[in-house]
């Protein structure tokens, strides 16, 4: 299997190719993804709700995310393998730079950061010492308790041009990749235009480069509460394999996301 790369993401963009994305967390999960012909796979701090059961993703430490992200690379060890960073893991830069190189050891290709145009300094550096960065705007979890809960970001015009000015940014100081979570669709389609990197949505909208999902979401999993933005591929699948190979050729084909799973 060839191992894929961000020259890879890259030029599906540009072929105007979607691509299609998961979160993984342990080596069984990892090695079917791959063998579907998953584009990439997140080690989510989503972790923190799927596997601890914590309510949010703020206990998640950076030694959890390392210890995934062994176990993802051990399953996939030719897939193109995001970490992400936790919460407070790069309050600073040096912080960022020490927590970054244990996650690109532990086997990642590149790491994941939430938040604006603070991160620059941060991003750059990171980019300076080797370590490629995913970007992630919208919605942020780990600002959870900022924002007073999981709403959807970028609605008022001033939110929306802040949003497309921060993504610009990011991209300017390095950032190889951006996950726009929970944006309205308009707004999604807008900074996927104007930006040279792939831009990756999660209750973003259709005209993103592609589509990530938490996977125990795209499987039908969570019983608790399923957003809006999520389709359980399991529902007409008779095996997780096939569940998980429909979920990607809804990606590429551009059938997910749906009307009824984006945000205006």
């Amino acid at each position: 299997m060839v191992a894929t790369t961000i020259a890879h993401l890259n030029k599906l963009k540009a072929n105007g190719e979607k691509i299609a994305s998961i979160t993984a967390y342990d080596a069984t999960f990892a090695k079917l993804f791959a063998a579907c012909g998953m584009d990439f796979m997140l080690v989510g701090d989503s972790l923190g709700n799927v596997i601890q059961g914590a309510s949010s993703t703020v206990p998640v430490t950076t030694d959890d995310i390392a210890y995934h992200t062994r176990c993802v690379r051990n399953g996939a060890p030719h897939a193109f393998v995001i970490a992400d960073m936790p919460f407070m893991s790069y309050a600073t830069p040096e912080q960022a730079y020490a927590n970054a190189a244990q996650l690109m050891q532990a086997g990642a290709n590149m790491v994941k950061l939430e938040g604006g145009d603070w991160l620059v300094e941060t991003i750059q550096g990171l980019f300076q010492r080797g370590i490629p960065v995913c970007a992630h705007l919208g919605l942020l979890p780990q600002s959870v308790n900022v924002l007073g809960g999981y709403k959807v970001q970028g609605r008022e015009q001033s939110a929306a041009q802040r949003t497309l000015e921060h993504a610009l940014t990011l991209q300017q100081a390095g950032a190889q990749l951006l996950v726009l979570e929970c944006v309205p669709v308009e707004l999604a389609a807008q900074i996927t235009a104007q930006l040279d990197i792939p831009v990756i949505g999660i209750g973003a909208g259709k005209e993103t480069d592609g589509q990530i999902l938490v996977m125990h979401d795209m499987l039908g999993l969570n019983t608790d509460y399923l957003p809006k933005f999520v389709k359980n591929f399991m529902h007409d699948a008779d095996s997780i394999e096939a569940a998980v190979t429909a979920y990607i050729k809804a990606v590429k084909q551009q059938t997910f996301p749906a009307a009824e799973h984006i945000f205006k």
